[in-house]
């Protein structure tokens, strides 16, 4: 009797305990209308400094789930997908909850994300954990896919390709062979501005300097009073466009009038909006092929302003939208079983918005397109 009454009485707590896990983690089964739900986790910086970014990412994610639980072949199979979005803020120790969070729901498939390397790179331990796949958009950064796990891929080209791509550009077709190089530090930015350096160093030029700043500071007008002293023809910037405005603006106002150069990170319009008219002329190095050159993009750019008009385009978001895609595509191919789906997408030849991609046996992307932007009357503008 006394084990029924006590029973009785934690039943409340039981219930409670039971829908607040399932409001943290989600629960698998089927939705209301019969179909079974697959998650696929977003985990991205939707607050902060680079949230902009984030936010287009989130969207590119969104649009790809609708559009997959709108076509027949998913209405006919009875799955329904979900996007579960989760806020790293672009910070190491939160992507690592996050993604601790999302892998604790066994609905999950797969996991987009993150945008930082820094972020990715702890993470994906956590993911390798319970075999789910991790499919970054932006994280540049080798050390990535050189772990050596079976989970991790990237749709985007690495920081070799890019930070060695701008020191030929600049240097034979800009003709600037001198330059100052800063980073803010990160995984990232110190990778991009390292890989410049070498590839700089390596076509004879001359780096005047080489100097770290943090990731979130907003005065630099120390070392940059430093590195005006050096003379040099640009600067190389490692780094994302939250410090890069900033930086170009202050550079300006010290009367540095030569370009700032950088890498994807500083490819946002929030760029032009941080640094004003000091950004004109400045350039930026992007992944991949211009989205409005390329004939397979030209869909996505008109369903994507149609579901978020009024929203500015930022870098990644046709990225995010075929990392989204080929999760869809292994789970519709081959089921929720996550080795499988694994197996599937190192296997997988996928027609996207942003061309094909083919992962090589590290999980990179097979398609190292680089091209290159200048900031023409307050735009970026594909210059090569």
């Amino acid at each position: 009797m006394n084990k029924m009454r006590n029973l009785f009485l934690m039943l409340p707590v039981m219930l409670i305990s039971a829908f607040g896990m399932c409001l943290i983690g989600g629960c698998a089964g089927k939705s209301a209308g019969g179909e079974k739900v697959v998650k696929i986790g977003l985990i991205v910086p939707l607050t902060g400094d680079i949230a902009a970014m984030g936010q287009g990412m989130n969207n590119g994610a969104t649009l790809a789930v609708e559009q997959a639980n709108e076509r027949a072949d998913v209405k006919q199979k009875k799955i329904k997908f979900v996007l579960s979005a989760v806020d790293d803020r672009a910070d190491p120790k939160e992507a690592v909850n996050g993604a601790n969070l999302l892998i604790s729901d066994p609905a999950l498939a797969g996991v987009v994300g993150h945008l930082n390397s820094q972020c990715s790179v702890p993470a994906s331990h956590v993911y390798a954990r319970k075999d789910i796949i991790m499919i970054s958009p932006a994280s540049t950064n080798p050390k990535l896919t050189e772990q050596g796990m079976p989970n991790v891929f990237r749709v985007c080209t690495t920081d070799n390709v890019q930070g060695s791509y701008a020191a030929d550009y600049i240097m034979k077709k800009r003709g600037i062979t001198r330059v100052a190089v800063m980073h803010d530090k990160t995984t990232y930015g110190q990778g991009l501005a390292e890989e410049f350096q070498k590839q700089f160093l390596k076509n004879k030029g001359t780096v005047t300097s080489f100097n770290g700043i943090n990731f979130g500071d907003k005065d630099f007008k120390a070392v940059l009073t430093k590195i005006k002293g050096e003379a040099p023809k640009a600067i190389y910037f490692g780094g994302m466009y939250s410090e890069g405005g900033l930086i170009t603006k202050q550079a300006k106002e010290l009367g540095m009038n030569v370009p700032l150069v950088s890498g994807d990170g500083m490819f946002s319009p929030e760029f032009m909006k941080i640094g004003g008219k000091a950004t004109e002329g400045d350039i930026a190095t992007m992944i991949g092929a211009a989205p409005e050159k390329l004939p397979t993009a030209g869909k996505f750019i008109a369903d994507y302003k149609k579901r978020f008009p009024n929203v500015a385009f930022q870098p990644y978001d046709a990225y995010t939208f075929d990392a989204t895609g080929i999760i869809i595509d292994a789970v519709m191919n081959v089921g929720a079983d996550r080795k499988k789906i694994m197996d599937y997408v190192h296997k997988i030849k996928y027609n996207g918005v942003i061309g094909v991609t083919q992962f090589d046996e590290k999980g990179d992307t097979m398609n190292k397109t680089i091209t290159v932007y200048e900031v023409k009357n307050g735009k970026f503008a594909a210059v090569e």
